[in-house]
């Protein structure tokens, strides 16, 4: 069910409508050196055997799980032979971001001098994962998940077609079952094709011609999940849960929790951010944050997964609804930039030890008021030349409201 052309391709509006600068590209047959990053099943590969096809150009298709450099070398060698031919070539990587810096700069004098157009696809951001050198030769287009309408087409046009698909057949998807597909698929056309071909098997097996909802949910077995615990997911879904524990958005935050659990994220990296969160978001204005947070790091440590997410939605909940204050990274801030920026004068006298007597005769101490006898007593603690700094400021939450000046 692989489209052909551009027609029979779903999705991408953003790229490939009219008007849009690659379909241009791809009409007036000046189509760039390009790299294609979305997650899996957005069409990637399709799109580059379409571009291939549109120009007239010999498809040369490499994954760089498998490829070396001998294999560049080949396909670059064969590609200025039917140059000379008068014949251009479409080297398309597969995961170009498995390929090494070395692997990468083989391609590069070919791109340039027009041997071949490089296509790349990748699953992770190409900034970090592409040489900047490639980088700068190729435009990066963005490919979306695709839409659970756009999934829905997707899925009908298989039913419906005789020469590739299942409509020789006669066989039925109802709707429940349709809907549990298209949800279950995440904007993944690969994995709801895939599921929708086990399920047709299995429904012919037992002779039936309709597809029910309990045989797609047993083919799917699980949703399509697009969470990368190395890549670009991860952090996005990271940001999104820390962000909505500091807005005290108890709803997100759970929800997001649950994405990274799903996802197999490491319990103990989320547990590390809600430690951080308990003294950067929460702060001095529930104290008792902190506490919850290292309790909850090691009770998922104690306990393992699956339970362990107990005590993280535990932990995140209770910082979520906390009251919130970032004093605590403020102050420390102020106070790293004196350290770095002024003359870091020495410890006042009074404010030193004197266990030797050279140190008494020298005066370390001399002066110091011990603040459980002379309580309200005032006396300077910074070096002379920060006098009267001000690195904390309470804020008016929670706790911290009550806290002195």
């Amino acid at each position: 069910m692989r489209p052909r052309t551009l027609d029979e391709y779903v999705g991408q509006g953003s790229l490939l409508g009219p008007g849009r600068a690659l379909r241009g590209a791809l009409e007036r047959d000046a189509v760039p050196s390009m790299i294609l990053w979305g997650p899996p099943g957005t069409g990637k590969t399709t799109l580059a055997e379409i571009v291939a096809r549109s120009t007239g150009a010999f498809f040369e298709r490499m994954s760089a799980v498998s490829a070396g450099v001998a294999e560049l070398r080949r396909a670059v060698s064969e590609a200025k032979t039917r140059r000379r031919e008068g014949r251009r070539t479409v080297l398309f990587v597969d995961e170009i971001h498995r390929f090494n810096k070395a692997q990468q700069d083989a391609i590069l004098p070919y791109v340039e001098d027009g041997t071949v157009t490089f296509i790349g696809a990748t699953t992770e951001n190409p900034s970090f994962e592409v040489n900047s050198a490639l980088l700068s030769r190729a435009r990066v287009f963005v490919l979306q998940p695709l839409s659970d309408d756009e999934i829905g087409t997707i899925v009908d046009r298989a039913l419906a077609d005789e020469e590739r698909g299942f409509g020789a057949r006669g066989l039925r998807l109802d709707d429940e079952a349709r809907r549990v597909l298209v949800g279950l698929a995440n904007g993944d056309a690969r994995a709801a094709l895939n599921a929708l071909e086990f399920a047709a098997a299995a429904a012919e097996q037992d002779e039936a011609r309709e597809i029910g909802a309990p045989l797609v949910r047993e083919a799917m077995q699980r949703r399509a999940s697009r969470y990368d615990k190395g890549g670009d997911l991860h952090y996005d879904t990271i940001s999104a849960f820390i962000k909505s524990v500091r807005a005290s958005d108890a709803d997100a935050a759970i929800y997001w929790l649950a994405r990274m659990i799903d996802g197999g994220e490491d319990p103990l990296f989320i547990a590390r951010r809600l430690v951080i969160l308990a003294s950067e978001d929460v702060g001095l204005a529930d104290s008792n944050g902190l506490t919850i947070a290292v309790a909850a790091q090691q009770a998922a440590h104690f306990v393992g997964m699956p339970e362990g997410f107990y005590a993280l939605a535990h932990a995140t909940l209770y910082l979520a609804t906390a009251p919130k204050s970032n004093s605590v990274g403020r102050a420390f801030s102020a106070a790293a930039a004196d350290v770095a920026n002024t003359r870091n004068d020495a410890v006042p006298l009074h404010l030193r030890n004197a266990p030797t007597r050279l140190m008494k005769d020298l005066g370390y101490g001399d002066g110091y008021h011990y603040a459980h006898d002379d309580y309200g007593v005032s006396q300077a603690n910074l070096p002379e030349n920060l006098m009267g700094r001000r690195y904390y400021r309470p804020g008016d939450r929670g706790d911290e409201k009550r806290r002195p000046e």
